[in-house]
């Protein structure tokens, strides 16, 4: 191992790092604390960073005081925990003068390691080091974190790319403007359709149209395997197909555990419902799917009303879909969905004291300050507008004075009311 190691090492120092598409996430850092970055497999966690590790050269730290390694290299397969005290070893053996000076030490994919939170906090208490972590899974191991590193972390969210950050990986714009006149419009709304379609996963925005479908369905198949029934011990392989191909299939909708377990026992797929609350839970820990939840004080209206299933990207659900394009009010919601959960803010949908449904209220947690957002592709048929409009007549008294806005595809006016109509390409560049 310690062979591996030196290699590893020496192979980092030497080649250069990629150039990145700059992502919009601030990437945190507090001291004495560890950065976790949680993400699905994919979405750009590694050049994520890299993007930091570049940041810290351009500030003048030598590359001899960053160390970068991949849990996930075939040359790491036979590690163990004992071999965490090897790095540092082979580290400072190479680097002495290190050992009184800032280092930098980032850790790709560490939950593959046992025990490796041990380590991660005698790190962080005996040297003078900054230490990042990245993991495939929304609890970063929560249970090792909560025992081992509590207080310690301060975590970190990448999705796939965000529709701003496509537009730049895309070369539509080097700077995207404020206030586009019509040609720069035109790009915008061009752009927005082949986003609806194959939305933002790094290497699935730069592969050509013929490769991008068969990306993504290798991602999919990856999640399935690596990071459920390997990480997890699922057995029912089937069930867990079936249920993944429901999440992706109704988008925005209020997902029945009850009527996909009857689906399955009519097609005679045994599986018990627990076994499929369980299954959600390890596709939403793998960032696979998200939940949204009602929005209500009362556990008893929670419980009656199912929680709303998303993907984790556009071009998943496009797997399963026949169409999928922004005219599609629920591609359209779905991007506005993975908008808004890209943006830290609590996230839920609600009924209005009418019973009528509204896609979104957002909380911002620092402020308080709330919106209630409508998502509809098309509202130039008069009932089509009215129906949206009467949601925000009587929403939750918590939210009576949230935000009001409407997300067309393309339409922008204003209501009475305090009503806004948004485009879609202008509030995804928000």
């Amino acid at each position: 191992m310690r062979e591996a190691l030196n290699t590893i090492i020496s192979d980092f120092q030497e080649r250069r790092l990629p150039v990145c598409t700059r992502r919009e996430t601030v990437f945190p850092v507090l001291p004495g604390k560890a950065t976790v970055v949680m993400g699905m497999r994919r979405v750009g966690k590694t050049w994520f960073c890299y993007q930091r590790i570049a940041d810290l050269l351009a500030q003048g730290v030598e590359k001899s005081r960053i160390i970068y390694l991949n849990f996930d290299d075939d040359r790491l397969l036979d590690f163990s925990v004992a071999d965490f005290q090897t790095i540092l070893d082979v580290y400072y053996a190479r680097w002495p003068e290190n050992k009184e000076r800032r280092c930098y030490f980032f850790f790709d994919e560490i939950q593959v390691i046992n025990c490796w939170e041990s380590f991660i906090r005698r790190l962080l208490d005996t040297e003078d080091v900054q230490v990042t972590l990245t993991g495939s899974s929304s609890k970063m191991l929560s249970a090792d974190i909560a025992t081992s590193l509590r207080g310690r972390t301060v975590n970190c969210e990448i999705f796939p790319f965000s529709f701003r950050e496509m537009l730049m990986a895309k070369g539509v714009f080097t700077v995207i403007p404020d206030h586009p006149g019509s040609r720069d419009t035109g790009k915008l709304r061009h752009a927005l359709a082949e986003y609806g379609q194959w939305g933002g996963f790094p290497e699935v925005t730069a592969a050509d149209v013929s490769l991008k479908r068969e990306i993504v369905r290798s991602y999919m198949e990856t999640v399935l395997f690596k990071d459920v029934i390997e990480r997890h011990k699922v057995a029912n392989v089937l069930a867990l197909r079936h249920l993944m191909t429901a999440i992706l299939s109704q988008p925005g909708q209020q997902f029945s555990v009850n009527k996909l377990h009857n689906t399955l026992k009519s097609k005679g797929i045994p599986c018990a419902k627990n076994a499929l609350y369980e299954y959600i839970d390890h596709l939403a820990d793998a960032y696979f799917a998200h939940r949204l939840p009602l929005y209500s004080d009362s556990a008893r209206v929670r419980q009656v009303n199912p929680d709303k299933m998303y993907g984790n990207d556009l071009a998943l659900h496009g797997l399963v879909l026949n169409r999928f394009g922004v005219e599609q009010g629920y591609t359209l919601e779905t991007l506005v969905f993975l908008h808004l959960r890209r943006s830290g803010r609590q996230l839920f949908y609600v009924r209005d004291r009418d019973n009528r449904e509204i896609d979104f209220l957002t909380i911002d947690p620092t402020s308080g300050k709330r919106a209630l957002i409508q998502v509809c592709a098309n509202i130039s048929a008069p009932e089509t507008l009215a129906r949206e409009l009467r949601a925000f007549n009587a929403p939750p008294n918590e939210a009576r004075d949230a935000e009001k806005i409407v997300v067309t595809l393309d339409d922008s006016r204003d209501f009475d009311g305090g009503i806004s109509a948004i485009p879609a390409w202008k509030f995804l560049n928000t």
